[in-house]
């Protein structure tokens, strides 16, 4: 499911996404279609993320988790929960 926000309406509009995946991915995954299906959108929200085109709180909850939950799993994958590029480091330690 892919959410897109139009700020010049107060409602979001949402979209579906169709993602047809092999018996194999499934069955080497020992997981079920739901579970499967879960985790594939984790990591997606876990993409757009680290691409900067989810915030924090936008990628999880584009895969239904807590934003503590979320930070614990990239945690897991050591991926940063601070995505910050070098500016805005600099920004964050200036003391002006």
């Amino acid at each position: 499911m892919v959410r897109l926000y139009n700020p010049s309406k107060t409602q979001e509009i949402m979209h579906t996404l169709s993602l047809p995946y092999p018996d194999d991915l499934l069955i080497t995954s020992g997981k079920s279609p739901s579970e499967l299906e879960a985790e594939l959108t984790f990591l997606l929200a876990v993409k757009l993320f680290e691409l900067r085109r989810l915030s924090l709180g936008k990628a999880a909850e584009f895969c239904n988790m807590g934003k503590l939950r979320f930070m614990y799993e990239l945690g897991r994958l050591q991926i940063p929960v601070i995505n910050l590029d070098n500016d805005q480091i600099a920004d964050e330690l200036n003391d002006d």
